[in-house]
């Protein structure tokens, strides 16, 4: 009998332990899921901060481009509308030759006033090769001042120079050109995008822009961001390779 009371005891206790031990597991379990759960609300809570972050990022560079963009509309413009006066100025210039004869002494006073507007349109405008520029520029006010020109004849060279200014504003390419730069006139190779930017390199690798100054004038500055030197240096390799359409990275020169 008390044999038989002890085998019901030790059954009894293995049952309870096995219940023990099967509510531990499934308490290991909870906790592990507990503990996993939790981990993964972490990685979601950081995931959704990266998101919220790069979402940030992104509307500030898209911010910062549509300042950009408008800056280059505003200076597409005023390039536009400073051709366009150029070729008013000729029109004008042409239609009072009519009407004066072909009278050399009636046309000359209306070819130097147009003269006149071109030297400030160089002086004031995209600084591209201006000395070379007025340099042909005095040439013909010279030779229509002394009379060594036929008038009608300066008109065609007066439109000549015009036109040589309206393909400037559609050329992009790589040129020599000496440049006033840290106080001293300096050879440097430019890259020029139309009318707008001018961009250059110098003998001893520093690489910079043409920036215009709030009085309208410009000015040159190397630029000391490694990644604007890469990209300055980018543009250079592409229209030495005859790449001249494409997508570019550039500083952009506008920035106030």
């Amino acid at each position: 009998m008390r044999k038989h009371f002890f085998k019901k005891i030790i059954s009894f206790t293995g049952m309870v332990l096995l219940l023990l031990a099967t509510s531990v597991a499934k308490g290991n379990s909870l906790e592990n899921l507990a503990k996993a759960l939790a981990k993964i609300r972490g990685e979601v809570e950081t995931l959704q901060t990266q998101l919220d972050t790069e979402k940030d990022k992104h509307g500030s560079r898209m911010s910062a481009l549509t300042s950009q963009l408008a800056d280059l509309s505003v200076e597409e413009r005023r390039q536009k509308m400073s051709i366009e006066k150029l070729q008013h100025s000729i029109e004008k210039m042409t239609v009072n030759a009519k009407k004066a004869e072909q009278s050399g002494e009636s046309l000359k006073p209306v070819l130097l006033a147009m003269l006149a507007d071109y030297r400030q349109h160089i002086q004031t405008g995209f600084p591209f090769k201006p000395e070379d520029r007025i340099r042909a520029l005095g040439d013909l006010e010279s030779n229509v001042v002394n009379q060594l020109i036929d008038p009608n004849k300066a008109v065609n060279q007066a439109w000549s120079l015009i036109e040589d200014e309206i393909r400037l504003s559609k050329e992009n390419g790589i040129y020599q050109q000496v440049i006033f730069l840290n106080g001293e006139n300096v050879l440097v190779d430019i890259a020029k995008l139309g009318t707008v930017f001018l961009f250059f390199q110098t003998r001893d690798n520093r690489f910079g822009m043409a920036k215009r100054l709030s009085d309208g004038g410009w000015k040159y500055e190397t630029v000391d961001d490694t990644n604007d030197i890469e990209r300055i240096k980018n543009l250079f390799d592409s229209l030495k390779k005859q790449i001249r359409q494409g997508y570019f990275e550039l500083p952009n020169p506008l920035r106030k």
